[in-house]
């Protein structure tokens, strides 16, 4: 097939069902040759369409507490008082980096999700 940019869905997925089907092609094969070129289409196509939402630290911090079966209160040795961990899990107040790094440690959380752009 004469592959070209892909600009429609469709196209998208014939292109990643033939990448998925020629992936364990051997080097130096016309068919690893267009495996390559599907590569780079098909992340090209993803680069433009597809957006990853960004995570909120906070639902991430809900989500591991509920987890490991966690209460609020077994925040307030790494947060503070009752109130300041109600206001930080409401969304009410933000995290501190002190906050953050404690909470990194705590649940086990990647540091990088307390440092995206959206928070």
């Amino acid at each position: 097939m004469n592959w070209k940019v892909l600009k429609t869905e469709k196209e998208y997925q014939i292109a990643l069902e033939r990448t998925i089907a020629i992936f364990h092609t051997e080097p130096g094969t016309n068919e690893f040759e267009e495996l390559e070129l599907l590569l780079i289409l098909v992340k090209d196509y993803e680069d433009r369409s597809i957006t990853i939402p960004e995570i909120d630290p906070i639902d991430v911090v809900k989500l591991k507490m509920e987890e490991k079966g966690l209460k609020a209160k077994d925040l307030e040795p790494i947060i503070g008082s009752k109130s300041h961990v109600s206001l930080i899990l409401s969304g009410k107040r933000g995290l501190t980096l002190k906050m953050a790094k404690a909470l990194h440690s705590f649940l086990g959380i990647p540091s990088a999700i307390f440092f995206s752009e959206a928070y």
